[in-house]
Order: structure tokens, then sequence, then C-alpha cells
């Protein structure tokens, strides 16, 4: 078996492209702007929309999309060093228009969406002229059970009319249109079979924003949203009756993966700022780089990030190979997360006071953080799925190898 952790030529200039894209354009517009006297929300919308335009123009426009829809066509493997980059530089995955959750539906709409779907709403993605959202969770059962979900579509003639509650609807506010999860077929005697997936239009008759849910880290646009009597044209049915589950999955599969790859960058820059700080901040008579506690922080931080970074290069492999990713996109997801929790945490610690400031990103850094642990499955779910795999792989093969990558040793 080869084991090569290099990329091909293409790869390495694609990474090296927005490497310096985020570095020396991006990075170095924002400082321009923030040492301007009396910039504006606007001042800030404007910058961001000329870069877009200016990744498009240089090719970095859509790394994970295929070059048929517009993208880059990178593997799955290849952009994870590409997303790591990107994460690295605030609004960095916007600008590339490859950012959560409009990067998780363009994939979804890639794979389920008609002719129709496509022109009227993946293409506009693509082009980056419109946003979306995607409305699953509910606040009155788990998050993390959709087959408890309780929004309910019902055929009218030629149109399917949809009620109910949906919370933490990811991008709602300023959005074109939702993927919405709904029970079509309460009765089915599969439960994951109950759900159907929708398009719909974010000015329908009846689609009511709530709020703006504020969390410990503020307003995200994670929206509450009611749905009464909302009418949707049948054309809007994306993929099939009874699907909604497994294309739920679907999208949220490899979108697990991509938080992680994202999540790389902001581990690592966490990590250089933390080896930055110690470096250079004395007290008690040494450089704290020098106390034996601050280099078990380097030191564990290190070690959990080179952990990371092979728990999604391998994940993306298999993925990319066509291979079952379940097991190995759990455990990235659950380690990837926490890593991110624990570096941001030890950073803030070395930097004190600053830290702990908003003088510094760590403490929106932290914030951000927390939420990891919960998005896209909480980890004792992602826990209890990899212990049931675990089980299984050994109740099968009387061996737990199958459940903890599949390697050759």
């Amino acid at each position: 078996m080869a084991i090569d952790f290099t990329f091909s030529p293409e790869v390495e200039q694609a990474r090296q492209s927005v490497r310096d894209f985020m570095t020396n354009t991006v990075k170095a517009r924002f400082r321009e702007l923030r040492d301007q006297e009396d910039v504006s929300r606007d001042d800030w919308s404007a910058l961001i929309k000329s870069l877009r335009v200016e990744a498009k123009e240089r090719g970095l426009w859509l790394p994970h999309m295929p070059e048929d829809a517009g993208g880059m066509g990178l593997g799955v493997t290849a952009l994870a060093a590409v997303a790591a980059e990107s994460a690295k530089v605030p609004y960095g995955p916007y600008i590339l228009n490859a950012h959560a959750p409009d990067e998780g539906n363009m994939h979804t709409l890639y794979h389920f969406a008609t002719e129709y779907q496509r022109e009227h709403y993946l293409n506009p993605l693509l082009a980056g002229e419109v946003r979306s959202c995607f409305s699953m969770t509910e606040p009155e059962v788990a998050g993390s059970d959709p087959t408890l979900i309780q929004t309910s579509a019902v055929e009218d003639g030629d149109e399917w009319v949809i009620n109910g509650h949906k919370w933490f609807t990811s991008g709602a506010r300023g959005a074109g249109f939702a993927i919405v999860i709904a029970r079509t077929d309460p009765d089915a005697e599969i439960p994951q079979a109950r759900n159907s997936a929708f398009i719909v239009d974010c000015d329908s008759a009846g689609f009511e924003l709530v709020r703006d849910i504020e969390t410990m880290s503020g307003s995200h646009n994670h929206c509450e949203i009611r749905y009464t009597d909302v009418r949707v044209p049948k054309a809007n049915l994306l993929g099939e009756r009874g699907g909604g589950h497994k294309l739920g999955q679907v999208r949220l599969g490899p979108a697990r993966l991509a938080h992680c790859m994202r999540w790389l960058g902001e581990i690592e820059m966490a990590l250089e700022m933390l080896i930055d700080r110690a470096q250079k901040r004395f007290a008690h008579g040494s450089l704290l780089s020098e106390k034996q506690s601050i280099q078990w922080m380097m030191s564990d931080s290190a070690m959990e990030l080179y952990a990371s970074k092979l728990m999604v290069l391998h994940a993306a492999y298999k993925i990319e190979q066509g291979m079952d990713f379940k097991q190995e996109v759990s455990m990235a997801k659950h380690h990837v997360a926490n890593t991110l929790w624990r570096v941001c945490d030890r950073a803030m610690q070395v930097h004190g006071a600053l830290g702990y400031s908003t003088d510094s990103p760590l403490a929106g850094m932290l914030q951000q953080a927390r939420w990891a642990r919960l998005a896209d499955g909480a980890d004792e779910v992602h826990q209890m799925r990899i212990a049931d795999l675990l089980m299984r792989a050994y109740n099968e093969n009387g061996s737990v190898n199958a459940a903890v990558g599949g390697l050759p040793l």
C-alpha cells in the first residue's frame, strides 16, 4: 500500500494560490480598511464583495465543486488543504463561495436537483447571486434525532402545504431559499422514510423569520422560523418522497468533514498565537515559553493537531475513493471539534487578560469553538455511533480493525 502525504503539483499550486490570496490580498485589504477612520458596515460589505469578484477572477471560486459546476474541481483530500487555508482569515470561506450552509446545500442540489431546480436554485447559488439556508432542527424535539421531526408537509392538489416550527436554521436572514426537512409519511414503517426535503422560497407567504437566535457568541444568523400553511409547488420536492433522511445524511456526512477542514486552520492559528505570545511574554524570572507548564500546552496542542490532520486526510481519502466513511467522519468530527476547543482555551490562558478581552480574536474563537461540539451532531451522538460501529465490527469479524480506520496494521 502506497502512503504518500504530498499533493500533486496542481493541488499544491491551488493551496498556495489560496494561501497567497488570503495572506497578501484579503488580510492586507482588511488591514487597510481597519486603519481608516469612520469605516461603516457598507464599507466592509463593499470590500468583501470586491474580494469575491477577485477570487472568481483568480480561479479560486467554489473550491469544493466540480469543474462542470464552475468550481475548482478539487478532490475531497485536496479540498481539506484549501479549506484550512481559507479559514485562517475572517470571511475567507465566504469570499471563495465555500461557506456553510451554502457549501453543503450546493452539494445536495448538485446530486439531487432536477433540471428545473438546478436552473432556479443551484445555478444562482453557484454564481454567488443568492444565499441559502438549511432548515431541519426543531426546538420541540431532539435535533440529533431527525426521525422525531414534527414539521409536516401535506399534499394539496399540485402543491405541498408545510406547517411547523424550526430553529437554528443557519443562514436564514438574507437567504433566497431554504432546504426544509418535513414529515410527509408519518405512518411509514421505517422511521427514516417518513421525511422528505423541499426547496422553499424565503419570500413565500407563511414563511416567518421570527428572530436571529442570540447565542453565547452573539448573533450569527442561526434563525427561528415558523412555517404556517406555506405552499410549495410539487416541482420543489428535492429528491424522492420519503428520502429526506437519506438526503440529510448525504449532505451532513461530507459537511461535517468540511467543518473539520476549516477548524484545522483555526486550530493552527490559535497554536501559532500561543507560541508567539509565550516567546515574548516575560514573567517570574523567565519567558513563558521556558516554563514547563506552557511547553506542555504547546506539545499537547501539537499532538492533537497532528492527529486531527491525519484523521481529516484519511476520512477525505475514503470519501474520495467511494469507501464507507461514516466511522472516520464521526471520529474526526468529535476529535477536531474538541481539539479546537482545547487549543483555543490554552491560547487564551497563555494570553491572560488580553486573550479574554476582545482586543485579540481568541475570545470570539473560543465562543465559536464551543458551538463546534454541538453542530452537525453533538459529541455524545458521535460517540454512540462510534461505539455501535465498533461493536458491529467486532461481532462480525472478531476484530475492531474495520472500525478504527481499516488500516493495514
